[in-house]
């Protein structure tokens, strides 16, 4: 069975219509969705409008990003210990 990739902003709505009083199963019948899958989405995204989810994947990013560098510059930094540390 195939995977459905759903956007943030129709997780949002999902979401929204379980608050307005849906019930659960009748969701995830309608989108195709299993309830666990569900329940994660409501763990995650419960209470985010769509630019909070924007903001937040923004600020994964840029969270990813930093840490990369982070790594560049720890070995970069243990390469010169071992470097200065070695008896010429």
């Amino acid at each position: 069975m195939k995977a459905k990739r759903y956007t943030e902003e129709q997780i949002i709505a999902v979401l929204r219509e379980a608050e307005s009083g849906a019930k659960t199963k009748e969701l995830c019948r309608k989108y195709g969705i299993s309830e666990p899958t569900f329940y994660n989405w409501k763990a995650k995204y419960a209470g985010m409008t769509v630019s909070d989810v924007r903001r937040l994947k923004e600020l994964e990013a840029e969270n990813s990003k930093l840490k990369k560098l982070l790594a560049e510059a720890e070995l970069d930094k243990s390469a010169l210990k071992e470097l200065l540390g070695r008896k010429w």
